[in-house]
């Protein structure tokens, strides 16, 4: 690969992905970032992409001011995304925005041709259906960047998809592995963003906390690789070794191990159908004393449950689940409200907003505020910061 999208260049998955394309010598052709005007400003200058982007619009203009010296073109908001998803020159767009957003560019990208390095999970939760269909249709490939799925995809290669009886998604369990529903409710934002193994932003860190992450994962499980909700499995392993499994018809189970280390799976889609060297962090057998593995507590973890059921129910669920919590995090992440009121608020939404069958695009992005608007109105109040 020569040319790269980032959408999210700034964030977690994206600084890791400029370290990465700055070791194997590719060239960004695009960043973009939510409101980090200075650390894009610093990319920007050692990559020279022909656009970046600041979704929001104040970050916008002082990017542009920061970059008033350089021939790089600086654009704004959504269409801004969307631009850069759609890079002439890109041979593929990594997305690693966070939520909803995440939707229009990657669409954009798979009209534009361009194969998708997909790490914005809430895509596929709230649209499966609509991309794997508009994928298909352009014969674009989603290469999974999230451990969990990239584990899986790797793993199929040592079978035929017809040979395939069951996922296996691991999941670390988060900070709060084996509370009661009771003692969830004292738990704070604090001991909420203290994941035990890996390091990442606020918002997936409160997700893999409730288990919601693994939710989203589960959804986005099925679209990624054509499986029914009763061939993936949720198996807590607190140790984050194996990072998920495929078990065959014959029994056979076949896991992909590695150190808690996001570098790998971004290299591997990066570089997929091949593996390139690199400076990652080697797995020591000698130092790893056990392996433990365990089934999710649903009544203490109901984001869980809650997304195992809308895999189920299909339609536009997806799309009203993942409006609800992303509200509901945001919320908690500004102290407005307890952790175990984002499942209930999630479950809430659930349980009142009415489900369209074969989603549109229309229809989607009306069930997302749908269940927006309706958090809003359990609590009366909304994020500071949308």
């Amino acid at each position: 690969m020569k040319e790269l999208s980032v959408l999210g260049s700034t964030g977690s998955i994206g600084t890791q992905t400029i370290e990465l394309i700055r070791e194997f010598g590719i060239h960004p052709c695009a960043l973009t970032t939510n409101r980090n005007a200075r650390l894009l400003e610093e990319q920007a200058r050692e990559f020279h992409p022909e656009l970046v982007v600041a979704f929001d619009e104040n970050a916008a203009k002082d990017l542009k001011i920061r970059l008033a010296d350089t021939n790089v073109r600086v654009e704004s908001g959504m269409q801004g995304l969307v631009s850069a998803a759609s890079m002439p020159q890109a041979e593929c767009v990594l997305t690693a925005v966070v939520g909803m957003v995440g939707l229009l560019p990657t669409l954009a990208a798979i009209d534009a041709g361009k194969d998708i390095a997909l790490a914005n999970k809430e895509t596929l939760v709230c649209a499966g259906e609509l991309v794997t269909e508009r994928a298909k249709r352009a014969n674009v490939k989603l290469l999974p960047v999230d451990s969990e799925h990239s584990a899986i995809f790797q793993s199929l290669r040592g079978g035929a998809e017809r040979e395939v009886k069951k996922l296996l998604l691991t999941a670390s369990g988060g900070p709060f592995f084996g509370k009661t529903k009771e003692e969830l409710k004292h738990v704070t934002l604090e001991q909420a963003l203290r994941h035990p193994n890996w390091s990442m932003g606020s918002k997936i860190t409160v997700d893999s906390a409730s288990l919601m992450n693994k939710g989203l994962e589960f959804i986005e499980a099925m679209w990624l690789f054509g499986v029914t909700p009763d061939q993936i499995e949720v198996v807590v392993h607190r140790e984050s070794i194996i990072h998920s499994m495929v078990e065959f018809c014959d029994g056979a189970v076949i896991a992909q191990l590695g150190t808690p280390d996001m570098k790998l799976p971004i290299a591997y889609a990066l570089n997929f159908p091949n593996r390139v060297p690199f400076e990652g962090k080697p797995l020591d057998f000698s130092k790893i004393s056990q392996m433990t593995f365990a089934q999710p507590d649903l009544d203490a973890f109901p984001c869980l449950r809650y997304a195992m059921q809308a895999a189920r129910t299909g339609k536009t669920a997806g799309a009203v689940l993942n409006g609800a919590n992303e509200v509901a995090v945001a919320l908690f992440l500004e102290k407005k409200i307890g952790f175990t009121q984002i499942g209930e608020s999630v479950g809430s939404a659930m349980e009142t907003i009415a489900l369209k069958a074969h989603p549109t695009l229309e229809s989607v992005l009306d069930a997302d505020r749908a269940a927006r608007e309706h958090i809003y109105s359990i609590f009366g109040v909304r994020p500071e910061k949308g």
